[in-house]
C-alpha cells in the first residue's frame, strides 16, 4: 500500500480517536452487548441487534485508522523564510470572486476536512498553491469552474 503523507497533529489525532475507540467506545459497546442478551431471546432482541451492528462499526473504523497509521509517513514542515507555500502550511487567500478571505491549511489525504479549512495535498487548490509565495495568484480549476486566488499569507 502506499504512503500516506500526514502532519504530526494529524497523527497525534488519528491516534487519540484510536485509543478512544479502543479504550472506551468499544468496552461500552461490549458491556452493552452483553447487557443486552441478559434480557433473553436475542431473534427478536432489537437492542441486542443494534449493539452487534455498532460493534461492526466500531471494529471498522479501528481497522481503517490502524491502516491509516501502518501506511502514514509524518511529515513536519519548517516554516519557509520567504513564505513559500509547503505541506502542512497554513495559506490564507483572497478569493476576488467573493470578495473574502479564506485560510486553508495543506494536509494529507487521511486528515482532510474541507469543512474545517483542511485541505488534501492532492486536491486541486493544495496542488495549485504547492510552492508559491505570497503575493502570487494562483489560477486552477475546480468541479464548478476556474478560480483565481491570492495568496495574502503563508503560516
Amino acid at each position: 500500500m502506499e504512503r500516506q503523507l500526514i502532519t504530526l497533529e494529524g497523527r497525534n489525532k488519528i491516534q487519540a480517536e484510536l485509543e478512544r475507540l479502543k479504550r472506551v467506545e468499544l468496552p461500552q459497546n461490549v458491556q452493552a452487548i452483553a447487557e443486552a442478551r441478559a434480557h433473553g431471546d436475542l431473534s427478536e432482541n432489537a437492542e441486542f441487534h443494534a449493539a452487534k451492528e455498532r460493534q461492526a462499526l466500531i471494529a471498522s473504523k479501528i481497522a481503517e485508522l490502524e491502516a491509516v497509521m501502518a501506511n502514514a509517513e509524518v511529515i513536519d514542515p519548517l516554516p519557509t523564510p520567504e513564505g513559500r507555500v509547503v505541506f502542512g502550511a497554513k495559506v490564507t487567500v483572497y478569493d476576488p470572486d467573493a470578495d473574502e478571505e479564506l485560510s486553508y491549511r495543506i494536509v494529507g489525504q487521511a486528515e482532510s476536512d474541507p469543512n474545517n479549512g483542511c485541505v488534501s495535498v492532492s486536491s486541486p487548490i493544495a496542488r495549485a498553491l504547492l510552492g508559491r509565495e505570497e503575493g502570487d495568484e494562483v489560477r486552477f480549476n475546480t468541479p464548478g469552474g476556474a478560480r483565481v486566488l491570492e495568496i495574502v499569507e503563508v503560516e
